[in-house]
């Protein structure tokens, strides 16, 4: 009897003694039994591989994948830029786009509603496209292209790709999209004619500043689901100040301070490259026979010094070519041939840390090397331009010696490998009408749709105490922007 109360006694305290060393490991984090609820019993043999340390991730379907990719020699970089860039199935940005008079837009490019559409803002694009103005005024021109495919949105007959959608009632939008051709109104009508007090440009942002600022829209979010153009870095200069809760669309912040623009809320978007696209690039390192290729406006202010002093340090170099040259004598040709017989091409920051010269030279397959501190990227949230560029620092890039040596001792298998990835992502940078599927039009709204979620949450957040009668009844025009948004 005594015999049988020992031994029950044992085993309550054995029982015991494990259940309060199972609480003790599970209260310090040392076992989560929630979290492996088998890990608890002997039998599962589970538990030999934590403790062996052998890891169960070789069993992961998807781990398997990221180590073959690895033997492979794929970067997670780059599946990235040939698969996020074309979402197949999601639904398209829905995009609100105001009815503003042609003044702003295609009355810039002379356009004038005809007939029985007198009344019509818009072109009938079924029937006839204004041009827009060739030379360098192309490389502004996106306003142009993400016009047109919001308006060819609305005609199902008219093939394109389906990033975006226009859509009619405000309320429904992600976006609200301002159709503003700010660099064609720079590039044209910037200059004070004789018999005027100020330029048409400037006159039109004070129209535009007047005209948003009273609509509902933007009342309802201070302005910060607005998309707003302003590619060319002299544009917008008299507006951007009072228009700056908005989603800037630009091609750098070199003119800007932080406060007005910067990555929390604007989008970097590529220029329209100039040169002529190489459609059949069957050349190879041996076959390019310019070593460095530079052709440009060579003496720049503010960062653009350094162009003068690589000039003087590579001029006598005999694979190389820097020279000066612009649109006029047949420059965009020359640029052309140029860049196509070129194994790396020079992009060196000028009056703003970015230029049209580095999409010249992707369309070209022409390895960048790219020299400008603060340049900011077009969709590098989902491209890595290292995988087919070459990033150099303005401080090594003025070492005797160093730039050149250093592009001598790129060997031509890692060249090869830049140049093929080129091959993959130049219809990025791609401006077409109607727009193709990963083209630049595309890319930019799918960069407008990942910046839909902070926009909202920024809106939400400046709502919190509009609707209850705690503070002042004020328009969210006048609300400040929130920090997060710095």
């Amino acid at each position: 009897m005594v015999g049988k109360l020992l031994l029950c006694l044992f085993l309550v305290t054995s029982i015991i003694f494990v259940l309060s060393w199972s609480f003790v490991l599970h209260s310090t984090g040392q076992i989560h039994f929630l979290d492996y609820p088998l890990l608890h019993n002997p039998i599962f043999p589970a538990m030999n591989d934590v403790n062996s340390g052998v890891s169960t991730r070789g069993n992961d379907e998807h781990y398997n994948d990221e180590v073959k990719g690895e033997k492979d020699g794929n970067s997670v970089g780059q599946e990235i830029g040939k698969c996020m860039c074309e979402v197949p199935g999601e639904e398209p940005l829905k995009v609100y786009m105001y009815d503003m008079d042609p003044e702003f837009h295609f009355g810039l490019l002379d356009w004038k509603p005809e007939g029985n559409s007198s009344k019509s803002v818009w072109p009938d694009i079924r029937k006839h496209i204004p041009p827009y103005p060739g030379g360098l005024n192309l490389q502004h021109s996106i306003e142009y292209w993400l016009t047109l495919d919001l308006l060819a949105s609305e005609f199902p007959d008219i093939p394109r790709a389906n990033a975006a959608k226009r859509v009619h009632n405000s309320s429904e939008a992600d976006v609200i999209f301002v159709p503003f051709f700010s660099s064609l109104s720079y590039n044209r009508f910037s200059n004070v004619s004789p018999h005027r007090k100020t330029s048409r440009n400037k006159e039109l942002q004070e129209k535009l500043v007047k005209f948003l600022t009273v609509q509902d829209e933007w009342k309802r979010s201070g302005g910060r689901d607005h998309v707003v153009l302003a590619h060319h870095p002299n544009s917008m200069l008299d507006a951007r100040n009072k228009l700056f809760p908005a989603m800037f669309i630009l091609s750098d912040f070199g003119r800007y301070p932080p406060t007005i623009a910067n990555l929390d809320k604007d989008i970097i978007a590529p220029y329209k490259h100039v040169v002529k696209s190489y459609e059949t690039d069957v050349s190879d390192f041996d076959t390019r026979k310019i070593l460095l290729y530079f052709q440009g406006a060579i003496y720049r202010k503010d960062g653009g010094f350094i162009r003068q002093e690589l000039f003087y340090r590579l001029q006598n170099e005999n694979d190389v070519t820097f020279s000066f040259g612009s649109v006029k004598n047949d420059g965009i040709n020359k640029a052309t041939k140029g860049m196509h017989n070129s194994k790396f091409c020079l992009n060196i920051a000028g009056d703003t840390p970015s230029s049209n010269r580095l999409f010249d030279a992707i369309a070209s397959h022409c390895v960048p090397v790219i020299i400008s501190d603060d340049i900011e990227l077009p969709f590098e949230d989902v491209l890595d331009y290292s995988e087919f560029s070459i990033f150099i620092r303005t401080s090594d890039a003025l070492k005797e010696g160093f730039l050149i040596n250093f592009i001598r001792g790129i060997r031509k298998d890692e060249w090869t490998r830049m140049w093929k990835r080129l091959k993959e992502v130049d219809k990025f940078y791609e401006f077409n009408f109607p727009s193709k599927e990963g083209n630049a039009v595309q890319m930019i709204w799918q960069a407008v749709a990942r910046k839909v979620p902070t926009v909202k949450t920024s809106v939400h957040k400046s709502r919190r105490y509009y609707q209850t009668g705690l503070e002042p009844q004020r328009e969210l025009s006048s609300l400040p922007i929130p920090r997060s948004f710095w």
